[in-house]
C-alpha cells in the first residue's frame, strides 16, 4: 500500500498525542506538530516525525508544509487539534487575550488548512479533521470566547465540507466532551487570572465545581483518538463525531431543549449576597 501522510497539531499532549499514537497504529506517517517539540520524545520513540509547530506563526505553518510535501510528497489526513480555552468574564478579558483564544483556535487551524488544500485537491483526495468541541454547540458562563471560537470552528467546518465535496476532500468535525487531560487546568487558571476578584467571583465557584465533576467522570484521551482515525480512515466519515457518550447526550439536549430552559440550566447559581458597584447606594 501506498504510504499515508497525517499531520497532528498540538501533539505533545492529551488528545494530539493519542491521536499521533493511534494515526501510528493504523499505519500511517506521522509528523506530529507542538511548539513544545522537546515533549514528544515519546512520540519520536514510538515512530512520530516530532516537529516545531506554532500556529499563530505563518512562516512555522508555511515551512512545515512545504518540508511534507517535499519529503512525502503529500498529506492524506489534517488533524486540526492545537488550541486552548481562555476563560473568564467578557467584561474582564482584555482584547489582547480574546484576540490570542481566536488566533490559535480558530485563524490558525484556517490557515494551516489553506495551505493543505491544494496538495490534496491536486490529488483528489484527502481528510481534514477539526478538533472542536461539545462545546461548540452551548454557551456557559466565563466561557464567551472560547465558544465563540468552537462555534466559529464549527461553521467554517460546515462550509470547508460543501466547498470541497467536489473535490474528494472530506470535513469532519471531532466534538469532545470531558476528557482527562491539562485543558481543564489551563481553562480555570485563566479564568482565575481575569476574574477571581470583582463582580464575577462567585461564578468562577461554579466553574471550579464543574472542573472536579470533569476530572472525575472524564474520558480518556483514547477515546477522542478513536473517533479521529476512524475519521481518517472510514469510507464515507461522518460530519461530526462527538465523543465520548456525554457528549453525545448533552449535544442531543441542547438541540431539543427550548434556550429559556437551557439557559435555566446552564445559569450559575448565587450561594450567598454579592454586592453590585452599579446599583445606587441607599
Amino acid at each position: 500500500m501506498p504510504e499515508r501522510v497525517a499531520l497532528v497539531t498540538g501533539a505533545s499532549s492529551g488528545i494530539g498525542e493519542a491521536a499521533a499514537l493511534r494515526l501510528l497504529g493504523e499505519g500511517f506517517v506521522v509528523y506530529a506538530g507542538a511548539r513544545r517539540a522537546e515533549r514528544m520524545a515519546a512520540l519520536a520513540d514510538r515512530g512520530a516525525i516530532p516537529v516545531a509547530l506554532d500556529v499563530t506563526d505563518d512562516a512555522s505553518m508555511t515551512s512545515l508544509v512545504d518540508r511534507i510535501l517535499a519529503e512525502r510528497g503529500g498529506i492524506d489526513v489534517l488533524v486540526n487539534n492545537a488550541g486552548y480555552g481562555s476563560y473568564g468574564a467578557l467584561e474582564e478579558v482584555p482584547m489582547a487575550e480574546a484576540r490570542a483564544q481566536l488566533e490559535v483556535n480558530l485563524f490558525g487551524l484556517a490557515r494551516l488548512t489553506q495551505l493543505v488544500i491544494p496538495s490534496m485537491r491536486r490529488v483528489g483526495r484527502g481528510r481534514i479533521l477539526n478538533v472542536s468541541s461539545m462545546g461548540g454547540r452551548f454557551g456557559e458562563p466565563l466561557g464567551s470566547w472560547y465558544h465563540a471560537s468552537k462555534f466559529a470552528v464549527e461553521g467554517l467546518s460546515d462550509s470547508l465540507r460543501l466547498e470541497l465535496h467536489d473535490f474528494g476532500i472530506h470535513v469532519a468535525v471531532i466534538e469532545p466532551g470531558a476528557i482527562n487531560t491539562e485543558w481543564s487546568d489551563i481553562a480555570l487558571e485563566q479564568a482565575a487570572r481575569y476574574s477571581a476578584d470583582g463582580p464575577y467571583a462567585w461564578q468562577l465557584e461554579g466553574m471550579r465545581t464543574m472542573h472536579v465533576l470533569a476530572e472525575r467522570f472524564g474520558a480518556d484521551p483514547n477515546v477522542v483518538a478513536a473517533a479521529i482515525a476512524k475519521a481518517a480512515t472510514a469510507s464515507r466519515p461522518r460530519a461530526r463525531y462527538a465523543v465520548p457518550f456525554h457528549a453525545k447526550v448533552v449535544v442531543l439536549t441542547v438541540r431539543l431543549l427550548p434556550a429559556r430552559v437551557l439557559d435555566a440550566l446552564m445559569r450559575p447559581r448565587r450561594r450567598r449576597a454579592v454586592s453590585d458597584s452599579r446599583q445606587p447606594a441607599g
